[in-house]
């Protein structure tokens, strides 16, 4: 079967080329009559436009950007492959399309190709460091983007966030009013803006009850069961050991869950354990044993939404508009505890 045409698809209606192109970019000088009229028969037809003749027509190339290095491997990371899971679903209901790419020169390589050939509309930023030289080149070289996750000054660009700040704070408040006054975090690598914040809020929710944060409490790595389990264990085997974890993962609270486990400890008892919940399916938090206490806001959400404000940025939404800020709900399960002492 032969695919069809611009001309043929314009011989088809009795219209110019030029119309039927400038119809189906959405041109205001074409009624919309015939931009409908237009639209429907290329959809009977199975009329898709050529990628190439379309960025010459619109400027546009309906492609979003996602890039990383090619040493790591993020489809091995559950966070990042829940939150691109998100995003797909998203975008596989527009005409956008993704562009996953990576190089053995780094990110920065890949941003000066996309800017080179105008591959992409947009890129998508995720895991912000706090340097973040990546918001600096991308504005440097005039390529529109927007960040999963803030960085210190983010008023100048579009973002979508969860309140880190909360995160850590909600948990901590209610297990310093249950009666811990030991609390230790397992939190990111430090390097990541989000786990600064969420140190940042359980240090302000033991302060305010009179607690001195104890910063040999303080954990920080890979988010991963492996991790957790070793970590806990190194808290947890200490002689004045914490009353209470907060996770900055499921996974991490799966391997501290095991740590205390192996120790003899009683989970909701002996030692209290939360944990943020990013709605992984490989560690669902009401099924542990028990139930985990979690801050809720699940990445596939957060890969939807992106998706969402990408292409309002791309088609010319304000700024305003693209500056999403969002709570993460604080659900208590029986992982949690009063201080037995």
């Amino acid at each position: 079967m032969q695919r069809m045409t611009l001309k043929m698809l314009a011989d088809h209606l009795c219209l110019s080329p030029t119309t039927v192109s400038r119809a189906l970019n959405g041109y205001s000088d074409v009624s919309e009559q015939t931009r409908d009229r237009v639209e429907k028969a290329a959809n009977e037809h199975g009329y898709r436009p050529n990628a190439n003749a379309r960025r010459l027509a619109t400027g546009k190339s309906n492609v979003i950007g996602f890039a990383f290095p090619s040493e790591l491997n993020p489809l091995a990371d559950p966070h990042f492959v829940e939150f691109l899971a998100g995003l797909s679903e998203k975008v596989s209901e527009t005409d956008y399309d993704i562009l996953l790419a990576a190089s053995k020169k780094g990110e920065a390589s890949i941003y000066e190709r996309f800017a080179a050939k105008g591959s992409v509309d947009l890129v998508v930023l995720s895991c912000v460091d706090l340097s973040e030289g990546r918001i600096v080149q991308l504005k440097e070289l005039g390529l529109p983007f927007i960040v999963h996750g803030r960085t210190e000054h983010c008023s100048s660009y579009p973002y979508l966030d969860i309140d880190n700040y909360s995160v850590f704070y909600q948990p901590t408040r209610m297990l310093v009013e249950l009666g811990h006054r030991d609390i230790a975090i397992l939190n990111g690598q430090e390097h990541l803006v989000f786990a600064l914040y969420r140190q940042q809020g359980w240090e302000a929710a033991l302060r305010e009850q009179g607690v001195e944060p104890r910063q040999d409490f303080v954990r920080n790595s890979e988010m991963t069961a492996e991790r957790g389990y070793t970590l806990s264990r190194e808290l947890l085997e200490q002689k004045n050991r914490p009353t209470a974890l907060v996770c900055s993962s499921t996974l991490l609270a799966q391997g501290a869950y095991k740590a205390a486990t192996e120790l003899g400890l009683s989970i909701g008892k002996d030692i209290s354990i939360t944990a943020h919940d990013d709605g992984l399916p490989q560690a669902s938090a009401e099924n542990m044993d028990p139930p985990l206490t979690v801050t809720r806001s699940t990445l596939r959400d957060a890969g939807m939404e992106i998706a969402n404000l990408a292409i309002r940025q791309i088609e010319g939404a304000p700024l305003s508009e693209l500056q999403i800020l969002w709570n993460a709900e604080l659900i208590y399960r029986s992982s949690a505890g009063a201080y037995s002492g």
